[in-house]
């Protein structure tokens, strides 16, 4: 079974919206098709069938929450430790082209926000970083075309 990476953070996020769902949402949509039916025939009316459909997305929400959190690796980035780029750290890294800096944290793909500065450990960029240390040089294939970047600072926080 595949085991998802995920940070601290990111586990409990998961597990908020899953509490969420269940204790809030659940219930609420419960009411609305309880509401909805007494309105008389199902056939014609919106109100039911609305509130059916969002009831299949909520309870299909549950599920994936349910399966990524049962196989979720929860990783605490405090604890972690090295020179080398791994699952967790938060890397500065430097256009070759334009000295432009980005500092990005690589983390699971259900905690990826790229305005909050956090990548997917699946992202192209990501996976180019992975194993590399401080001064080394790496090489992205974009959509935008290829862009070359030296890691100027790993660390864990």
């Amino acid at each position: 079974m595949q085991k998802y990476p995920m940070t601290t953070i990111g586990h409990a996020a998961l597990e908020a919206e899953l509490k969420q769902l269940k204790t809030v949402e659940r219930p609420e949509i419960i009411q609305a098709i309880s509401v909805a039916r007494e309105h008389g025939d199902l056939s014609e009316n919106a109100e039911y069938h609305a509130a059916k459909e969002k009831q299949g997305f909520i309870e299909g929400r549950i599920q994936e929450l349910e399966s990524k959190l049962s196989l979720a690796q929860v990783i605490d980035v405090s604890k972690l430790e090295s020179e080398t780029v791994t699952f967790g750290a938060t890397v500065t890294i430097v256009n070759e082209d334009t000295d432009e800096e980005s500092a990005y944290q690589i983390v699971g793909e259900d905690e990826a926000n790229v305005k909050n500065g956090k990548i997917s450990i699946t992202a192209p960029i990501a996976r180019a970083l992975i194993g590399k240390e401080v001064g080394d040089s790496i090489e992205v294939i974009a959509p935008g075309g290829s862009k070359a970047y030296e890691i100027i600072e790993v660390e864990f926080k």
